[in-house]
């Protein structure tokens, strides 16, 4: 589910190039000569971490299976604006058709990659996480969760199956804090419980309920730490992640008060793309 890789990810980006090349690539067809040779260099404008280029290699290669793509930078590697993340050649007419699905998901990939390198730089000498959430563009997760990886952050659960979450709705509608964890253990016993928790009653229910993480949502630094000192009390100490209100200025403050993980929506809801060029030659 989470690789980019193989005849799932070719499926995907061919759904991305039909949908921007509709029927045809009018204006290449009928401005570039067909057997046009050309070569090109990927280039950072703006500064960034390296993320996706394996992804707009295939993007190219599906319509030039024949293209020669060299020196690509390693994912995770800062670059410099004006630093050079891969070269290409081949035939100029696929490459230009491609061009812009490809640049699309480079960009929002390595703009991914450096906002979240950001925010784990800024709780280095913590043993605190930085990571995703599911505020993902729809069809876009398995890039963005990618991209967080290559930044130096985790992810968090990929989809709804893979963790028991209960957050206010669900508390409200199960009857509470004891009532949903007790529910959840009975009918899932294999998977991890978190629990959303927005008052020190509700982080006391969840730990005698038994909870494995506990998620402190939209509190301030102060109040993460005293309840991460209630969370540390407990029998079997849960995992204690924050989330809400965490900007890049306040987050070291979050992991200096004892939480496990931060969790950061903005990653992925709020990308700012990185400024990246292909510039393309004759041969």
């Amino acid at each position: 589910m989470d690789r980019l890789s193989g005849p799932g990810l070719d499926e995907r980006l061919r759904q991305f190039l039909s949908e921007d090349v509709g029927s045809r690539d009018v204006t290449t067809e009928t401005t570039v000569p067909p057997g046009t040779r050309a070569r090109g260099e990927l280039s950072a404008r703006s500064g960034c971490v390296v993320s996706g280029l394996p992804v707009a290699r295939r993007v190219f290669e599906l319509l030039d299976p024949e293209l020669a793509w060299r020196e690509e930078v390693p994912a995770g590697t800062s670059l410099p604006a004006g630093g050079r993340l891969a070269a290409l050649e081949g035939s100029a007419r696929p490459i230009l058709t491609a061009e812009r699905v490809a640049l699309n998901l480079l960009q929002r990939m390595c703009g991914i990659a450096t906002e979240t390198r950001r925010f784990v730089d800024a709780v280095a000498g913590t043993p605190c996480k930085i990571l995703d959430t599911r505020k993902t563009a729809p069809g876009l997760r398995v890039f963005d969760r990618k991209a967080v990886r290559d930044g130096g952050g985790e992810n968090h659960r990929y989809d709804l199956s893979r963790m028991v979450l209960i957050k206010d709705n669900h508390r409200t509608l199960a009857g509470g804090v004891s009532r949903a964890v007790a529910a959840a253990r009975a009918a899932e016993r294999g998977l991890p419980i978190e629990v959303e928790v927005e008052s020190e009653e509700e982080l006391r229910e969840a730990i005698a309920a038994g909870a494995d993480r506990i998620l402190i949502d939209n509190q301030s630094p102060e109040t993460v730490s005293r309840w991460c000192s209630i969370a540390r009390e407990a029998a079997s100490p849960p995992f204690v992640e924050a989330s809400g209100a965490v900007r890049l200025d306040n987050v070291r403050a979050y992991a200096l008060a004892g939480a496990d993980a931060v969790s950061v929506g903005a990653l992925t809801h709020s990308v700012r793309a990185a400024d990246i060029a292909l510039d393309l030659f004759s041969q």
